[in-house]
């Protein structure tokens, strides 16, 4: 009888608390890999906070998709993402598209695209870009008024943004987790930051990158990080392969793009959902037997 209670009162309580928008539309499609339940929307917006301004893509979950178009409702986490060393934010709509599906806001600085980027200086754009979607909760006329999740921000971005990621992460005590794509080593180094960090942190390689190797990138990374931690590694995955096209000097990997982007789409909208959003019903699917036999993606992980 006691137990039956219990069941009880724990699923009276699950049904009165409130969920995230990305919670509530994570209930809509079985494949996390397939688009979520919202249109993806995106604005380009001049980002000024903290001291800091810079221009931004900003994609989010919206009535219908396109530019400028009504966020939906609900309030949503934030995902600030770095783009890589001389690569265009374009390069990741596909992606940054999809986590929009899911309930994400994607905010992505144009900032440090140049020959000599300063990754100290990426790492406070990514934080400022947290800071400046939070202040839109409240600002009056703001088109994310009212639509953010303040207490659930997260951070990612690819190779040399993946770097600065760890980075921005060991300087701002809000962020709630990281997940990136060929994280490269910065300077400052993303490895000694990694080691400060509490956080969970999931590192997405690919295991034919040419241009940062896991073993001379994400690697260190990881094994400075203390749990909890995981290192996906895509098979046949390459450096390139994250973005959704290639430019000059880019490597190749023994699988396509398309199959690569969608892996790794899967891979982030998983750890997202159980680590930014809180939803636990993604917990196998990140940490289970699903991802530990996965025969696409190779598993190391510590909780």
């Amino acid at each position: 009888m006691l137990r039956r209670l219990t069941v009880a009162v724990a699923a009276a309580l699950s049904l009165a608390l409130p969920a995230t928008g990305a919670q509530a539309g994570a209930t809509t499609s079985a494949d996390p890999s397939a688009p979520g339940r919202y249109a993806a929307g995106y604005v380009d917006a001049t980002v000024s906070a903290a001291g800091r301004s810079f221009s931004a893509r900003i994609t989010y979950p919206a009535t219908a998709a396109g530019n400028g178009q009504p966020v939906a409702a609900g309030r949503f986490p934030t995902i600030a993402f770095g783009h890589g060393f001389l690569q265009s934010v374009s390069k990741y709509s596909s992606t940054l598209s999809h986590l929009a599906t899911w309930g994400f806001i994607v905010v992505a600085p144009t900032s440090q695209g140049g020959l000599s980027p300063n990754h100290s200086a990426f790492a406070d754009d990514l934080n400022a870009a947290l800071t400046w979607t939070v202040a839109q909760d409240t600002t009056s006329g703001s088109r994310f008024a009212g639509h953010v999740d303040v207490a659930r921000l997260g951070l990612s971005g690819h190779s040399m943004g993946g770097g600065a990621s760890i980075l921005a992460a060991a300087r701002n005590p809000r962020v709630v987790t990281v997940a990136n794509l060929a994280a490269a080593e910065t300077n400052p180094s993303a490895v000694a930051a990694a080691a400060t960090l509490t956080v969970p942190v999931q590192l997405i390689s690919g295991d034919r990158d040419g241009i940062a190797p896991p073993a001379d990138h994400q690697r260190p990374i990881y094994a400075a990080k203390p749990p909890v931690k995981q290192l996906r590694t895509i098979r046949g995955g390459s450096h390139c392969g994250f973005m959704d096209s290639g430019s000059l000097f880019c490597d190749s990997g023994s699988i396509s793009r398309p199959a690569q982007l969608q892996l790794t789409r899967r891979l982030l909208t998983e750890w997202f959902l159980r680590h930014l959003a809180g939803d636990t019903a993604y917990d196998d699917a990140v940490w289970g037997d699903p991802a530990r036999t996965d025969p696409q993606v190779v598993f190391e992980g510590v909780r």
